[in-house]
This record gives structure tokens, sequence and C-alpha cells, in this order.
């Protein structure tokens, strides 16, 4: 029994840094708001308060209007990974029909300003849980819409293909979630953050402007490599995820110079031949269903070829299993 007690779902007014105006789900009670979202599984989330370790404290707030768009305001990065979360959940649910990261309708719940100038976000199984830093000079957290998704698609892989974290099944891991943060955000269509295949476009990782990945061209950040190669498998994950990326760029997009969204791209091939490119909404498909059904903790670069060849093949014609496999070659990926 529970004496004195209220709880409604609610849709709070927020303002986050990098997504602008937004409602969040929030839940109330007898003393106010708190940043639980209860249509989305309960999903949570704590203010560490530049602590280290620790869940934090349960963002709250008396009259259910979050954050002011300044990172001065503790709440605000608080309302972009809330919102983020929700649109994760969202896309997940509304694009693949999967409620939650694990697919059975639980949440996991976010930490934001963790540590002092931590320019990182990650993803823990042990804890189900996302963390965000705030970036160079507490000033830039790193809590935009694309990369809330990609830290929520870890939680994804681990629950589905378990794609070992080394190697180039760590790359293909890397790379998925790189490919499902750009997916999450065209979903969300945000007007502040307008959706792109920029990941981290606004977090100003490096300093200089330039955007933490590109999917078109991974090369662009000096490390990584637009194509497969022998040996690919001894570089660090975060870099050997660039053909992957290469990969779905290409297959949702094709090669050549065109603008999205008001941003410039120009997708090089390996050959020099064009790829024609199936749509963004058949490539993601394509790539979730290769995930879950066909890819192991081990798969490598041929063995993602081979599962999304199989997942193009159940899901649609003859000619788009065609278009995969010449991406796959404009890669350098070959049967």
């Amino acid at each position: 029994e529970h004496l004195y007690s209220y709880e409604a779902v609610r849709s709070g007014t927020a303002e986050g840094q990098y997504n602008g105006s937004v409602t969040i789900g929030t839940k109330s009670g007898l003393f106010g708001y708190e940043m639980t979202d209860t249509a989305r599984g309960n999903h949570r989330t704590y203010n560490m308060r530049h602590a280290t370790s620790g869940q934090g404290a349960l963002f709250t707030d008396p009259d259910d209007h979050w954050g002011n768009g300044s990172q001065s305001n503790d709440q605000t990065a608080g309302v972009d990974v809330h919102y983020g979360a929700a649109m994760t959940w969202d896309y997940f649910k509304d694009v693949h029909g999967r409620v939650g990261i694990r697919g059975d309708g639980a949440a996991a719940y976010s930490r934001v300003h963790a540590g002092n100038n931590l320019k990182n976000a990650f993803w823990q199984d042990d804890c189900f849980c996302m963390t965000y830093g705030d970036g160079a000079g507490n000033a830039k957290p790193l809590t935009e819409l694309d990369v809330a998704g990609h830290e929520m698609t870890h939680g994804v892989t681990s629950a589905t293909a378990g794609l070992r974290y080394a190697r180039e099944s760590g790359g293909l891991n890397e790379a998925t979630s790189d490919i499902f943060g750009s997916a999450v955000a065209f979903h969300a269509n945000n007007a502040k953050d307008r959706p792109s295949y920029l990941m981290g476009r606004l977090i100003d990782y490096r300093g200089d402007g330039t955007p933490l990945r590109r999917l078109d061209r991974p090369s662009s950040d000096g490390r990584s490599p637009d194509y497969w190669y022998d040996g690919i498998a001894d570089i660090d994950v975060h870099y050997s995820s660039g053909p992957a990326n290469h990969f779905y760029y290409l297959l949702a997009e094709g090669s050549g110079a065109k603008t999205i969204n008001g941003i410039a791209y120009d997708s090089p091939t390996y050959d020099g031949k064009p790829v024609p490119g199936i749509g963004r909404a058949k490539a993601e498909r394509i790539w979730y269903r290769a995930l879950t059904t066909y890819m192991t903790s081990t798969t490598d670069y041929a063995g993602a070829r081979r599962a999304t060849l199989s997942a193009a093949g159940d899901l649609y014609d003859a000619d788009t299993v065609a278009v995969v496999a010449a991406t796959w070659e404009a890669i350098n990926v070959r049967g």
C-alpha cells in the first residue's frame, strides 16, 4: 500500500544544447517531477556532478521545464541524453519492431556530467547504462543525438550478435553503432541538429570544427581507412570501422558528389566504379537483419558481406542483392 502517492505520464518541455526545444518523458508526483520516461521502459537520467563513479542523482524539477540550452545549466546535458534515449528507443521500435535495447521492454539509464573535462561517452553492459563526459573545459558534452544513438546501439549489438570488441569484429561493432547512430538522427529529424552521415558533428571533439567521423569518407579523420585491406584487424577498432561505415553510406546513398540536408558529400570507391545506392531505409534494415540474424561474435568483414547478402535476399529482390554485392566490392571486400 502506498499512501499519499501520485504518478502520471508526463511530457516536460525542455531545451537542450544540441537538440534545442524538445519534449521529454517525465514522471510527476506530489513533490515535483523527475526525469523518468514512463512511456519508454522508465528510462532515467542521472547527474553525476563530475564524480567518477556511482549512479549520481536523478534529475528532478519543480515545474517540468528542463534546461535552458546552455551547458552552465546542469539540466541541459540531461535533456539532450534523455531525448537521445527516447529517440533511440523510438527508432528501434518504429523501424525494426525492437522494444528496448535487449528487446524485452526494459530501459537502460543515462548518466551525465561524468568526471571533469572527460572527452568520452560509453556504454557499459554491467550497469546496462550510458555515461557521458562534458568534453574539453566541461563546455562541449558528448551528448549529441547521434552519439547517444551510437552508445545505446552498443547495447543492441551486445544483446544480439555480440561482436567481440577486437580485430575485425571490433571494427564492425563500432561501425554498427555509427550506422544506427546516424539512422536514429535521420529518424528523429531534429530541426536544430539536422541529420547527417557526419558523426559528432556538433561536439567539436578535436577543437577544429570537424566531425568525429564521416561515413562517406572515413579517411577524412586521418586515421580510418576507406577500404578493407589485409591487416586491418591490427588497428584500433574505432578506425577499422571505416570500411563498414563507408559500405553503409554507399549502400544508402551511392557514390559521387551530392548534397543531403545542406551537407556536401563526395564518396569514392576502391575501383573507381560508381555504385547507385538503394536508399537509407533499405540499407539500415539490411544491416539490422544481418546483425540480429546472421552475425556472430567473431564475424569479420568477409562474414559481414555474407550476412548482408543473406539479409538482403530475405528482405528484397535479386536486384537489391546485386547492389549489395557491388557495394562490398566498392570497399574492396570480395566474395
